[in-house]
């Protein structure tokens, strides 16, 4: 396939190993869209330290972040890979941008709303730890996108808000100065917007109820057997559409197999253990290469160090002329 000209972009916050629900709602169409575009990478360190206050934490998920992505699949002689804080350019571009960001536009801001309210929920104070970084998170992101001359964003649903707000800013700012900033799009897979976690909730760190995919094979076969389902029996027959296991394995068998067992689901004779071990070894041979290959990365941190510099090199010959059209834009002498 012929790659368009046009820049894909998107960061991978460093908060810990990945699970099934960031690789099928992030991780795997941000991969296929180096199959098609300019694909940039980045690990957002410093959006991290909102809530990140341990140098080697930080440090330590910085690299996990890097090896998950080249253990997925990219490489970083195609695919520029980098580290946020290694483009002093955005935060420049940051602050040029929150002087035409609206305070209103980030009071909606749905994850700041979020924590005033549960803060007013529980009697406390609105801003109660609300610090600056969190209020204007989105006036980041949004640097981290425009400087890049971005044309589409991969988002999860919880950040298409986001864009939506790098759009906005970037459109105040060209209303004023001119086609300075490229208007991102955003792409959004509908069919996995929201993936189960083995408790029937959303996937995510914070319900505790991850599969993960680079752990260990007992680590992974341990939260598989625990995904909850009904009390049928296999003779009985069951809904597909309902069943937290099922929603799971689609996304990994061939058509054939997720034909077939749909088939068996409405007709009866399926066990939910038998899913569940089919599901496990799914899995298995989805990520067992994969997890080597971050276990290599994650021994290997110079070679990490290495990749990110090289990226870092790669991204700032993108970003410094398009910083240099919004310095000569603003008045800024370049």
């Amino acid at each position: 396939m012929e790659k368009l000209e046009q820049i894909a972009l998107t960061g991978l916050k460093p908060t810990g190993p990945p699970h099934i629900g960031n690789y099928l709602g992030m991780l795997k169409p941000s991969l296929e869209l180096a199959e098609k575009f300019q694909a940039l990478y980045f690990i957002p360190d410093y959006h991290a330290l909102t809530t990140v206050r341990n140098r080697k934490e930080l440090t330590n998920l910085t690299y996990q972040a890097t090896a998950t992505w080249i253990a997925l699949g990219l490489n970083p002689d195609e695919v520029i890979i980098y580290r946020q804080s290694d483009i002093p350019e955005v935060f420049e571009l940051a602050w040029v941008l929150s002087c035409f960001t609206a305070k209103g536009l980030l009071n909606r801001s749905h994850a700041y709303k979020a924590i005033v309210d549960d803060n007013v929920a529980e009697g406390r104070e609105e801003d109660k730890n609300i610090n600056i970084g969190l209020f204007t998170y989105p006036v980041l992101m949004a640097a981290d996108i425009l400087l890049f001359g971005t044309h589409v964003v991969p988002v999860g649903l919880d950040q298409k808000q986001h864009l939506e707000i790098t759009r906005d800013v970037a459109l105040t700012f060209n209303g004023i100065y001119g086609n300075v900033l490229t208007i991102p799009e955003a792409v959004i897979r509908e069919e996995v917007m929201t993936i189960p976690g083995i408790d029937g909730r959303k996937m995510s760190k914070s319900y505790n109820n991850v599969i993960p995919i680079f752990a260990p094979s007992n680590e992974v076969l341990k939260p598989v057997k625990r995904i909850v389902t009904d009390s049928k029996r296999p003779e009985e027959p069951k809904d597909p559409d309902a069943c937290n296991v099922f929603a799971i394995y689609q996304h990994f068998a061939d058509a054939d197999a997720v034909a077939a067992k749909r088939q068996l689901y409405l007709e009866g004779g399926l066990a939910y253990g038998t899913m569940k071990q089919e599901l496990f070894e799914l899995l298995e041979t989805t990520f067992s290469d994969k997890r080597d290959r971050y276990n290599a990365l994650m021994d290997n941190t110079d070679e990490l160090d290495r990749i990110l510099a090289d990226g870092a090199e790669k991204a700032r010959a993108i970003a410094i002329p398009i910083l240099a059209k919004v310095r000569k834009a603003v008045g800024v002498r370049s």
